[in-house]
């Protein structure tokens, strides 16, 4: 990245294929952050802007945990969730498990649609609120009178889908819906997390120090299966 042409292939790697991984960063937070701001500004949240993070519970999110994590997009309770997200193993001498799951949800969502179009379509229409709450000093939403946003997102001009939200802890209440509207959505659902969850849809890969990934975060879902020793991730604009 020592050049604009490395980052512009950097980047068209990320338009291309969701997610994109950069070799040779050496693992320190001031190299993390400088390799981010190559790209954007960093966009600041309830956490901060850029920032480490372990399985030290320092806020009451799992990812500060060493539970598992299944696939999923964050910041569903933001109206403009982050576009991109980078995350960098900087230690892992005394850590176990910690490999990171990729999925690309454009793909998940093609396969439901084939497969179950009533699904698909119950998953663009109905929307779904979200907040974050696990610190008693915040609450997150999006703003008010909105009702949430559905799990597919579709421009509204050609239909297309242009937007993954998924995260079942960050779910709000589903108000609004008569009853039999909540069992044909659980059932959606379902069918949906079957397609998620499918070999063919999972790529599972092990960072480790010097090696960062960036994901087109509204477009895949990632996760981890254990908390690594030492992380480091920013979101940004």
């Amino acid at each position: 990245m020592r050049d604009d042409s490395g980052v512009l292939r950097w980047l068209k790697k990320i338009d291309q294929f969701g997610f994109c991984f950069i070799e040779g960063i050496p693992p320190t937070l001031e190299e993390t952050e400088a390799l981010c701001r190559r790209i954007a500004p960093i966009r600041e949240t309830q956490y901060g802007g850029f920032w480490e993070f372990t399985a030290d519970m320092k806020h009451g999110d799992a990812a500060y945990t060493n539970l598992a994590l299944k696939a999923h997009t964050d910041n569903n309770y933001f109206t403009d969730p982050a576009g991109l997200q980078l995350f960098h193993l900087l230690s892992h001498t005394e850590g176990k498990g910690g490999q990171t799951l990729l999925v690309d949800g454009f793909y998940v969502a093609s396969i439901l649609k084939e497969l179950n179009p009533e699904a698909y379509d119950i998953l663009t229409r109905v929307r779904i609120p979200a907040h974050a709450a696990g610190e008693g000093k915040w609450f997150y939403k999006p703003g008010p009178g909105n009702a949430g946003y559905p799990l597919l997102t579709l421009d509204p001009r050609t239909k297309e889908l242009v937007q993954v939200r998924y995260k079942n802890s960050e779910r709000s209440v589903l108000n609004g819906l008569a009853g039999s509207q909540v069992e044909e959505w659980y059932d959606a659902l379902r069918a949906w997390n079957k397609c998620l969850t499918s070999h063919d849809s999972e790529y599972w890969v092990q960072l480790s120090p010097g090696t960062a990934v960036e994901l087109e975060h509204t477009n895949g879902s990632g996760s981890s299966e254990s908390t690594p020793a030492r992380d480091v991730w920013d979101p940004k604009l």
